[in-house]
C-alpha cells in the first residue's frame, strides 16, 4: 500500500514526478510545489524503515550554503539533531609515524559565517524532510513504490508505478540513485570506475569533547575523517583498501577499537566504538547527459564522488537548487516546463561544476592516497602553502561551504 504523507492524495495528471524521495528528491519536490507546481514523488522504500537507525549508518557535511536552501524550505527548523563545525583540521600522515609538520587549518571566525557547516545524521535529515513534506500542499509522498517505466508522449511523459498506476507530467526527474535504472533506461551512458577502497563507518564515543572541530587524517590508504556529533560522539568515516576493510569489519569489539586508536590518536582520549559498523564500497561516475526530453537527472542519478571532501550531498543539493529555479522561472513565463530548451539550461549550469567538483575530488583521492615519498613531499608542502596565505584558505573554506560560482536563489537563502 502507498503511503502518502502530504495533505493531498497524488493526482493521475500533475506538473512534475520525480522518482526517488531520498535526501535530493524530497527537497526538490519540496522547492518546486512551494512554488506552485504539483508534484508527486515516488519512492521505493517505506518512510518507517529509512528512519531505523540501522538502515544508514552515514551522516552529511551540510555546506553552510545547503544550510541556508533547506531553511528556506522549511527543513532546517525540524532538525534538532545537528552539529555546528567550527574548525577543520587537516594532516597527512601514517600509521607508525609522526604527522607531517605541514597541516591544514580551517576556522569559521575567518568567514564569518558561525560555522563551516553541520554534521547531521541522515536519518535525522529524513525525517525533517518527511515533517517538511507533511506541511506542503500540491505535494505527494508515494511510499513504497516505486517509478518502473516511463515513456514520453507528445507533450507529456507516462510514469509506470510498481503498483501499476501511471501518472503524466510534462517532466519525469530522476533522483534514484547511483545506480539509477531510470537513467540506463533513458539510455544515458556514463563514465565512471570504482576504486580499490572501502568506506567504513561507524559512530566513536570519546572521552574529551571535540569543540565542533573535524579531522582529516590521511593515511596511505586513504582518507581518515572524524566528524563531531552532538555530546562526546563522532561519526567515523574510514577510508580502507578492499583487501583489508573485510578483515577489520569482522574483528570483535576490542580488536577493532585497538585498530580505531592506532589511527584515532589520544587528542580526544579513551575512544571506543559505539553500535553498528557500516561498509560501502566506492566509486565515481558522471553522466555524460544530464536532460533527455521530459526528463531529468539530479543528485546520484546525474554524479557520484569520492566521500574525501564531504561533498556528496551539497552537490546533489545545488543540482535540486538549481533545477528548481529553471523549472519555476520557466513556468511564470508560461513555456513548457519538459522542453528540452528548458532543461538544457539546468544541464549548462550545473554539469560543468559537478564534473569539476568529481574530478577534484578523484585528483585528491589519489593524491592523497599512497605513501609515495616525493608525492607525500610535495602534497605536504602544499597543504602547508594553503595554510600559510590568508585569501587561499578563506577561498578554500568558502568553496567548503558552497559559497563559491553561480549560487541559486534558495542557497541564498531565498526563494526558488
Amino acid at each position: 500500500m502507498s503511503e502518502d504523507r502530504s495533505a493531498n492524495a497524488p493526482a493521475r495528471n500533475v506538473d512534475v514526478i520525480i522518482a526517488g524521495g531520498g535526501l535530493v528528491g524530497l527537497p526538490l519536490g519540496i522547492a518546486l510545489a512551494r512554488g506552485g507546481l504539483r508534484v508527486a514523488v515516488a519512492d521505493v522504500a517505506p518512510p518507517a524503515r529509512v528512519l531505523e537507525p540501522r538502515f544508514d549508518g552515514r551522516v552529511s557535511a551540510l555546506a553552510y550554503a545547503s544550510v541556508r536552501m533547506l531553511a528556506a524550505l522549511g527543513v532546517w527548523q525540524h532538525l534538532a539533531h545537528a552539529q555546528p563545525i567550527h574548525e577543520i583540521l587537516v594532516t597527512d600522515g601514517a600509521i607508525g609515524r609522526a604527522p607531517s609538520p605541514f597541516s591544514l587549518h580551517f576556522d569559521s571566525s575567518e568567514v564569518g559565517t558561525g560555522a563551516l557547516g553541520h554534521i547531521v545524521e541522515n536519518r535525522h535529515i529524513r525525517l525533517a524532510l518527511y515533517e517538511a513534506v507533511a506541511a506542503t500542499a500540491n505535494l505527494a509522498l508515494i511510499a513504497p513504490n516505486a517509478v518502473r517505466n516511463v515513456t514520453v508522449e507528445a507533450g507529456s511523459a507516462v510514469a509506470t508505478l510498481g503498483d501499476g498506476q501511471a501518472i503524466a507530467a510534462p517532466l519525469v526527474i530522476a533522483a534514484d540513485g547511483r545506480a539509477s535504472p531510470l537513467r540506463e533506461q533513458a539510455g544515458i551512458g556514463k563514465v565512471g570506475w570504482s576504486y580499490p577502497q572501502t568506506g567504513i563507518v561507524a559512530t566513536v564515543e570519546h572521552e574529551k569533547p571535540h569543540n565542533g572541530v573535524a579531522y582529516e587524517h590521511f593515511l596511505p590508504s586513504g582518507p581518515f575523517a572524524i566528524l563531531p556529533l552532538p555530546g562526546n560522539r563522532s561519526s567515523l568515516v574510514w577510508t580502507e583498501t578492499k583487501t583489508k576493510a573485510p578483515g577489520l569489519l569482522a574483528l570483535d569489539e576490542a580488536g577493532f577499537n585497538a585498530e580505531l586508536a592506532r589511527r584515532f590518536g589520544d587528542h580526544l582520549g579513551a575512544t571506543k566504538a559505539d553500535g553498528p559498523r557500516w561498509s560501502y564500497p566506492l566509486s565515481f561516475h558522471i553522466a555524460r547527459d544530464f536532460v533527455r526530453p521530459r526528463f531529468a537527472l539530479a543528485g546520484d542519478a546525474a554524479h557520484g564522488i569520492h566521500p574525501i571532501a564531504g561533498q556528496g550531498l551539497n552537490l546533489g543539493l545545488k543540482d535540486a537548487a538549481a533545477l528548481a529555479e529553471v523549472l519555476l522561472d520557466a513556468a511564470r513565463l508560461g513555456q513548457d516546463i519538459g522542453a528540452l530548451d528548458v532543461l538544457k539550461r539546468y544541464e549548462r549550469w550545473r554539469r560543468f561544476d559537478s564534473f569539476t567538483l568529481a574530478a577534484s575530488t578523484d585528483a585528491l583521492n589519489r593524491l592523497f592516497s599512497n605513501d609515495i615519498a616525493p608525492i607525500r613531499a610535495i602534497r605536504d608542502l602544499g597543504l602547508g602553502i594553503v595554510d600559510s596565505i590568508g585569501p587561499a584558505r578563506r577561498f578554500f573554506m568558502r568553496h567548503a561551504g558552497g559559497d563559491v560560482g553561480k549560487l541559486p536563489r534558495l542557497m541564498k537563502g531565498e526563494a526558488a
